[in-house]
């Protein structure tokens, strides 16, 4: 019986060892992370719907870690000003329409005239002739879609002429005939809004950070790359405003005190060097980058370094990533310049988990107008200036004549509003709306006179860093997936991102005066850990080695065993996941041997 039992583990083992020997790296993940609670297909007994992922409490806790180191690197540790914010999911439809999104946030989709499935054009050719065509028009599109006779992968149909889709997930706010909204795209336009709100918290000093941690929805077209392409995601965001003329000087003074981020060396592929036809990237410093004008402001270097120091202190090597820009016809409607921060993974390739977008003055100056809000700032002189200055004041008594029974609201806005914008707008226009009433020059005096300027209005400029929290999270799982000579799965985590800091495991169990006393000691050690905000992974089921297994497969760095020898002279033994080493410490020393790891 007992030979029949050890020739059933034997092959079962046997078995497990060819399996993985014969799956690919991602075929391991994803059936780890499914079995110990680290993320899976949403929605599964309704057959799932892709681009939607469920995380367990394995996959939250390294989620949350991510998010602790992410605010740590980009929030806490810089050397700038940032704050935190969060705002609503659900967003107006001015809102979005005033940041360019409702005209500008779409993709080519093309649709098999046989089966009827959609695929996005772009994707579709990518993958049938190996070559990048992000940005061409539709034309351009169905031009090679013809050329290359590229058809349905699921049957073979012809396919239909490529045409926009909007990616954004519609909605209404309030019952019945609500009014329009949106599911936001990104955390960004939250920010934008708060500018003023957050400038007054600042004491109105520039430059100004402002970060937000958030969930977003975009209606992705057939998504079929795991949580790569997700319709719901989170983005790590921070919104950078500062005085353009001020930029240099500000971080050459950074720079020039933090010599380990000055010589932060990242890997760089140009939009000039695509052009040309090279794949290679090239090495530069932090220093480089802004001194040969590879970036177009100092701050993208700034912050491109930051991201660069927090990818690498989460696991990925350094030669796994690389800072791609992108091309006139490839970047967002609102950016200058734009760089996309790739890791390499065995799965998929080279694949964008973050993006430095320099937005220039693109978000406020459209909200600005869209809203007619004052979201400047106000740029003090060393020195007050005297300078001729034009100013205005309405005619209230023409204005009544021309608004009629709108005066009381025409005049209350009018008051609120602006006056250099409200010049501006007489100017430019001949004419001002205000609450739908066309209101000519004629109604309003203006007159000129010299004037001692303190300072001026100036709308900052904003660089964006944004990151996908959920990209991160398969680049860290693959980049620590490794299986031993033994054929054990073990995540090597970087000991900050692990689920928890420590397991904690009774040798035996049972109900033996002895066994309840080591117990009892392992609950114990538990429970002193936890008051100490270490968190704790308890486990009494199965053989030790087992447990060990099971803690390795989700990355827990350290074990504390007790044993027999525990209860006699309260010594535990401590075991380290990534050498398998193991060593005897007193009770007493185990928090100061824990925190250790983790400075």
């Amino acid at each position: 019986m007992k030979i029949n039992k050890f020739l059933s583990i034997m092959c079962f083992e046997w078995c497990i060892v060819v399996e993985r020997n014969n799956k690919s790296k991602y075929e391991i993940l994803v059936d780890l992370a499914k079995r110990r609670g680290i993320f899976w297909p949403a929605y599964e007994i309704y057959g799932g719907v892709a681009g939607f992922y469920d995380f367990g409490p394995v996959g939250l806790s390294i989620k949350n870690n991510i998010i602790n180191e992410w605010r740590y690197h980009l929030i806490h540790s810089v050397d700038v000003n940032v704050l935190e914010i969060e705002t609503p999911i659900i967003t107006p439809r001015i809102v979005l329409k005033a940041s360019g999104h409702e005209d500008h946030f779409t993709d080519p989709i093309t649709e098999c005239k046989s089966c009827g499935r959609v695929y996005r054009a772009d994707h579709l050719i990518e993958e049938a002739i190996n070559k990048k065509v992000e940005g061409l028009s539709m034309e351009e599109l169905w031009k090679i879609i013809h050329e290359h006779n590229i058809r349905c992968p699921e049957c073979g149909g012809e396919l239909t002429k490529p045409k926009p889709a909007l990616l954004l997930f519609k909605t209404e706010i309030g019952p019945y005939k609500g009014t329009k909204a949106y599911l936001r795209p990104e955390t960004a336009q939250g920010m934008f809004i708060n500018f003023k709100n957050l400038l007054n918290i600042a004491r109105n000093k520039l430059p100004l950070g402002i970060a937000q941690i958030g969930r977003v929805g975009r209606n992705e077209i057939s998504p079929r790359q795991g949580l790569l392409r997700l319709r719901e995601f989170t983005i790590m965001e921070l919104e950078f405003f500062f005085d353009p003329e001020k930029s240099y000087e500000e971080v050459m003074n950074i720079l020039e005190k933090r010599k380990e981020l000055r010589n932060e060396r990242l890997n760089i592929l140009t939009a000039k060097d695509k052009l040309e036809g090279k794949e290679e990237t090239q090495t530069y410093t932090t220093i480089e980058l802004i001194e040969e004008n590879i970036v177009t402001n100092p701050w993208m270097a700034y912050w491109m370094a930051i991201g660069n120091k927090f990818l690498r202190e989460i696991g990925i090597p350094i030669n796994k990533i690389r800072f791609v820009e992108k091309l006139p016809e490839e970047k967002a409607h609102y950016s200058e310049q734009t760089f996309d921060q790739e890791v390499f993974t065995e799965k998929y390739g080279w694949f964008e988990v973050a993006g430095y977008s320099y937005r220039t003055t693109y978000d406020l100056r459209r909200h600005i107008e869209y809203s007619k809000a004052d979201l400047t700032f106000f740029k003090r002189y060393e020195k007050p200036k005297k300078v001729k200055k034009k100013k205005i004041a309405p005619n209230p008594a023409k204005i009544k004549e021309i608004a009629g029974e709108k005066f009381p609201s025409v005049m209350k806005a009018l008051s609120e509003m602006d006056k250099e914008h409200l010049l501006s707008e007489l100017e430019n226009n001949g004419y001002v709306i205000i609450q739908d009433v066309k209101i000519p020059e004629s109604p309003f005096y203006v007159k000129e006179e010299e004037v001692l300027v303190h300072g001026e209005k100036i709308i900052p400029h904003v660089v964006e860093p944004s990151f996908g929290l959920e990209r991160i999270l398969y680049v860290v799982l693959e980049n620590s997936l490794h299986i031993t000579s033994d054929q054990k799965i073990v995540l090597k985590l970087p000991y900050r991102v692990a689920p928890y800091m420590v397991a904690v495991f009774p040798l035996v169990t049972g109900t033996k005066p002895e066994h309840v006393k080591m117990i009892n000691l392992a609950k114990k050690i538990k429970e002193i850990l936890i008051s100490n905000r270490i968190t704790v992974y308890y486990d009494e089921e199965g053989s030790i080695g087992k447990r060990y297994v099971r803690a390795d497969e989700i990355g827990i760095p350290l074990a504390i065993t007790v044993d027999y020898q525990s209860i006699e002279d309260n010594t535990v033994t401590i075991r380290y996941r990534d050498t398998r080493e193991q060593k005897r410490i007193h009770i007493g020393e185990i928090i100061k041997e824990i925190l250790s790891h983790f400075k």
